[in-house]
């Protein structure tokens, strides 16, 4: 088995490599990142409210993942909302300047394509197997299909554009910031995983389930230096959790039982083994990227 740290720079402490990094600058990039999201978000309300109406944009404000509904606008802002992430930390990393942007998305070179796309299909088999037998030994009454095919088409690009923001802003920008300062790779891990797990509406164990993930992606982010493979797994993931509730096959709630937390505790932890493991033996991670790269 390789390992790729021996062949590129430590990905979470990478800020440190360049000749006029500063402390400052990371939480310069935060914060200013962090406006010009309220911002995006701002302008993202005002023309679904225009388009659709008020009430479609509250029942995303409301918090809760129980007033999100596959079938109408809120699910599409609620991706939006996330996405715009990358464009308010690509400007905050131009304003800010001295690290090419690239840098946030790997040490490799910066996003390949190639190896997300790779990494997919490892996880895409697990949860389709896991997805399957939970199906075949769930007793619950099946809900109605309330996606349609435009709905479907339009998931699997916002779902994915998603993840990666998230993927963008956790593992990447919080995370490098978090490694650039400690200098402790496992410290940022678990401290962007914090963050990550407040950021969503579940119950107790839901969060601490979102945590868990947070470290799992980190780590896999840590030893592929890059942020593409955690990315594909993110992606699967939701785009599982949408087409099952959008197909009547479950529903969607903030409270998490003790059993889909074992459940999903179980998924990513294989995923991520596997994952890494297979893609470590097939020299996915080995590939840099061209340094100039927007993504």
């Amino acid at each position: 088995m390789i390992d790729n740290n021996t062949k590129f720079p430590d990905y979470i402490t990478y800020p440190r490599t360049f000749d006029k990094y500063k402390w400052y600058r990371p939480l310069l990039t935060i914060i200013i990142a962090a406006i010009l999201y309220f911002v995006f978000q701002c302008l993202i309300a005002s023309i679904f409210s225009v388009i659709y109406g008020g009430s479609v944009v509250d029942s995303v404000l409301s918090g809760g993942y129980e007033t999100l509904d596959t079938s109408d606008a809120s699910i599409y802002i609620s991706y939006l909302s996330i996405f715009v992430f990358i464009p308010a930390i690509y400007i905050a990393n131009r304003l800010v300047g001295k690290r090419p942007f690239s840098s946030i998305a790997s040490s490799r070179g910066g996003w390949n394509w190639n190896i997300y796309l790779k990494c997919l299909s490892i996880p895409l088999i697990i949860y389709l197997v896991f997805n399957v037998i939970s199906l075949v030994f769930d007793h619950e009454t099946p809900g109605h299909t309330n996606v349609s095919v435009i709905a479907m088409i339009i998931a699997l690009v916002l779902i994915p554009a998603q993840c990666i923001a998230e993927e963008y802003v956790f593992r990447g920008v919080l995370m490098q910031s978090f490694g650039a300062w400690f200098n402790i790779p496992i410290l940022a891990i678990i401290i962007q995983a914090i963050f990550f797990a407040i950021g969503h509406s579940y119950n107790t164990i839901g969060v601490v389930g979102i945590g868990i993930s947070g470290i799992l992606y980190g780590w896999l982010a840590w030893r592929t230096c890059g942020i593409e493979a955690g990315a594909a797994i993110h992606s699967i993931n939701n785009l599982m959790s949408f087409f099952i509730v959008g197909l009547g096959l479950s529903s969607i709630s903030s409270n998490v039982s003790t059993m889909d937390f074992v459940v999903d505790f179980l998924i990513s932890l294989i995923s991520v083994v596997a994952l890494y493991y297979i893609g470590t033996k097939k020299e996915w991670f080995n590939e840099k990227t061209g340094e100039n790269k927007l993504f």
